[in-house]
């Protein structure tokens, strides 16, 4: 009885003792900034990929001095996470912000960015930028190797429409690689129908109305492997996909 008593004990205290150690880390450890400590340390990170080049630290970090909230020399308790966040999400490119203080003077600025999957021309306006989710972009002169669109758009059919066939291009390796440029147009219904030019050859791919695209795009791939090999890119002037089960290929004169 003893020997169970004098075990109890020791789990008892050691428990006891685990616990009062917790309690201390946690209050060195995770416990927020001094208030009367200076902010020594900004962390900003953004998440890059090579589809978002648009924003970095360094244009960041300016827009918050630009603002006048880059919180570096502050004193904790005047740092606004609030309007830090604010400030940044205030950039076209960027779609989440967190922001919060940490110990020994630590601020931590965590930022992803919007991937555009397209550039927009439009006839007689200025060009933009839209992403997967139809976010729509302005374009201030940025350098560009995304799909290029331009014809009869207007921002509704750019968000919707197109920015499903971007994402869809952009995230099929085989497609990302062929399409160069879109062109939208007006049909004699008054609809908007698409033609593609690849990136090889020179020869005009009508898609037609966007409905069912994925499947469009799946016979010409199709059509790539066998008829093209055979005859060579040259011979055709115009693919049309529009009709189901069916390819109607000009050729050249």
């Amino acid at each position: 009885m003893k020997v169970k008593k004098i075990v109890k004990f020791s789990l008892v205290s050691l428990l006891f003792l685990g616990l009062v150690a917790y309690v201390a880390y946690a209050m060195i450890f995770l416990s927020g900034p001094d208030a009367d400590e200076r902010c020594v340390t900004v962390e900003l990170v953004v998440q890059q990929d090579e589809k978002s080049v648009f924003v970095d630290e360094k244009d960041l970090e300016d827009l918050l001095k630009n603002a006048h909230v880059y919180p570096k020399g502050m004193l904790m308790r005047d740092v606004d996470t609030k309007k830090i966040e604010e400030t940044i999400r205030g950039n076209d490119f960027i779609s989440k912000v967190e922001c919060y203080k940490s110990a020994n003077g630590k601020l931590c600025i965590n930022v992803e960015q919007r991937i555009p999957v397209m550039l927009v021309m439009p006839d007689g306006k200025d060009s933009y930028f839209v992403d997967a989710h139809g976010k729509v972009i302005p374009n201030k002169n940025y350098a560009t190797s995304l799909i290029v669109a331009s014809g009869n758009i207007d921002e509704k059919f750019a968000s919707t429409r197109l920015a499903e066939f971007g994402q869809f291009l952009q995230t099929d390796e085989f497609w990302n690689n062929q399409i160069e440029q879109i062109y939208v147009l007006k049909n004699r219904k008054g609809e908007r129908v698409v033609e593609l030019v690849p990136r090889v050859g020179d020869q005009i791919v009508y898609l037609g109305s966007m409905d069912n695209f994925q499947k469009k795009l799946h016979k010409l791939e199709l059509f790539y492997e066998k008829a093209v090999k055979t005859v060579g890119w040259e011979k055709y002037a115009r693919v049309n996909l529009e009709y189901e089960n069916q390819i109607i290929c000009t050729k050249r004169k």
